[in-house]
C-alpha cells in the first residue's frame, strides 16, 4: 500500500504526539529501553506503516509477563512495533 507524503507526515506527527504522552509509562516496563517513532518491520521487512518503535533488551513470551508489563500492540489508533536491540550503550 503506498502513501503520500501529506499521509506519511500526518502519521508521523501523529506516533509522535503519542509517543510524547506515553513514553514515560512505557519506559518503565521491565525490559524496555527505548521508544521512538518508525517504520513498522514484519518478518524483519520494513512496512510502510508509521508506529511507535519500542526497544526491548529481548523480546519474551507473553505467557511469561504479567499483564500490566504486556506492550500493547496499538496505543490511541498508532500501531506499537517491538524490536529486540540488546543493551544500548552511549557512543562519544
Amino acid at each position: 500500500m503506498s502513501h503520500t507524503q501529506e499521509e506519511m507526515q500526518a502519521a508521523y506527527k501523529r506516533a509522535q504526539a503519542v509517543k510524547e504522552a506515553h513514553e514515560e509509562a512505557l519506559m518503565r516496563l521491565p525490559n524496555v529501553v527505548g521508544v521512538g517513532v518508525g517504520l513498522r518491520s514484519k518478518g524483519g521487512v520494513y512496512t510502510s506503516e508509521v508506529g511507535l518503535v519500542v526497544m526491548v533488551r529481548r523480546k519474551v513470551p507473553r505467557a511469561a509477563l504479567k499483564p500490566e508489563e504486556v506492550i500493547p500492540s496499538e496505543i490511541e489508533g498508532v500501531p506499537v512495533d517491538v524490536q529486540e536491540v540488546g543493551d544500548l550503550m552511549a557512543q562519544a
